[in-house]
């Protein structure tokens, strides 16, 4: 577990400014700090200034900085799947889903990674994993299969979600276009001869593969349910 939140030995006494810590106020001050202009500002230090709060009072509620990592990242999820209610087709509802991740890795670039690559176990994961292979389940997929399928479409957009989030330093990313955009134009050709066959179109390959990908997804799960 992340938080010790129904534990009766958690005591909800005042800050010095009057406000009552419990779990969801810890988070949201931790994601203001992460989120903070000039980078993550996340310590617990500065997060007992932000609840004007003791430090060690955190640590009645999560047993360490990580534990409070994690709960954030649960508390996106739900985020992404806010207002979300499968439509009769399950493929355009489960595209539906992987965009809105995606959409929500950007709006947090500072956490894209840990959301990448860690398990939260919280709810909102539990939910959101139940909606994506109950979709699966009803595209005929068997369990074995719906699961699998799942984890690796989510894993996916997971990915390409970090890769479009990942912070670049200012101006990085036009000096690597600009690079890019004098390579390809004058690359020798006989030495490359594919990629002079194609020159004119290498340039969208800096545009995000995700929309591309989403649809090699979508499209190859469809046609494996045809096959049931």
């Amino acid at each position: 577990m992340t938080t010790r939140t129904g534990s009766p030995r958690v005591r909800r006494r005042p800050t010095r400014s009057g406000v009552v810590l419990e779990p969801g106020l810890i988070i949201e001050a931790a994601l203001r700090l992460i989120e903070a202009p000039g980078g993550n500002a996340l310590t617990v230090r500065r997060l007992g200034v932000e609840l004007g709060a003791d430090p060690s009072a955190v640590y009645r509620y999560f047993r360490d900085l990580d534990a409070l990592l994690i709960a954030i990242a649960d508390r996106l999820i739900s985020e992404t799947l806010a207002g979300f209610e499968p439509g009769p087709d399950w493929a355009a509802s489960l595209r539906e889903l992987g965009e809105r991740v995606h959409d929500s890795m950007l709006r947090h670039p500072r956490l894209a990674q840990l959301r990448a690559v860690r398990f939260t176990a919280g709810p909102n994961e539990l939910r959101s994993d139940d909606i994506g292979i109950g979709l699966l389940l009803r595209a005929g997929f068997p369990p074995a299969e719906a699961v699998r399928h799942h984890a690796d479409f989510i894993d996916a957009v997971l990915a390409l979600a970090a890769m479009d989030a990942a912070e670049l330093a200012p101006g990085q990313e036009q000096t690597d276009r600009q690079a890019l955009a004098r390579t390809y134009a004058s690359f020798d050709a006989a030495e490359y001869p594919h990629l002079a066959a194609v020159r004119e179109h290498l340039p969208q390959v800096t545009s995000s593969p995700f929309p591309g990908v989403l649809d090699k997804l979508i499209y190859a799960l469809r046609r494996r349910a045809e096959e049931l």
